[in-house]
């Protein structure tokens, strides 16, 4: 895996709580959506069986890499709108975090003022614990390697 720039575009996940907050839903949806245009392009070639989150509705892929300190920098990328929104929103809370940060992290916390499961569908959300399953895998991986 290549190193990569430890640069961010996306928001801090307290801003867009802030801004989530006060809207309703079909605003909310607009917000997931805004989001996940906001992630980095994930290359085709990443896209793969390997990195493809299982039980989600959608499509989704997540990769790791190192980013250019000692943090992760997760790739990831959906063929639905609104699920690559939930993806950027679970990025928020470990992008560029060491493995042990990551392992540390309670992501479960982090997007629980959100209310995402009174705010989606089940169809939207099924996958949420797998996305966050695979980042703890990845994390404990790294961290086992030193």
């Amino acid at each position: 895996m290549t190193d990569i720039p430890a640069h961010n575009d996306l928001p801090a996940i307290d801003d867009i709580y802030e801004e989530y907050e006060f809207l309703d839903g079909d605003e909310r949806y607009r917000l997931l959506i805004e989001l996940g245009r906001k992630l980095e392009p994930m290359p085709d070639a990443l896209k793969t069986d390997a990195t493809l989150v299982r039980g989600c509705s959608a499509s989704v892929w997540v990769y790791p890499s190192k980013t250019d300190g000692t943090g992760l920098h997760f790739f990831a990328d959906s063929n639905a709108a609104i699920t690559k929104g939930i993806i950027a929103l679970v990025l928020l809370t470990v992008q560029h975090k060491s493995a042990q940060e990551i392992i540390d992290c309670d992501i479960e916390d982090a997007l629980a003022p959100f209310d995402l499961k009174s705010q989606l569908s089940s169809n939207r959300t099924q996958g949420i614990p797998n996305m966050i399953a695979l980042i703890r895998e990845t994390a404990q991986r790294y961290a086992a390697s030193g």
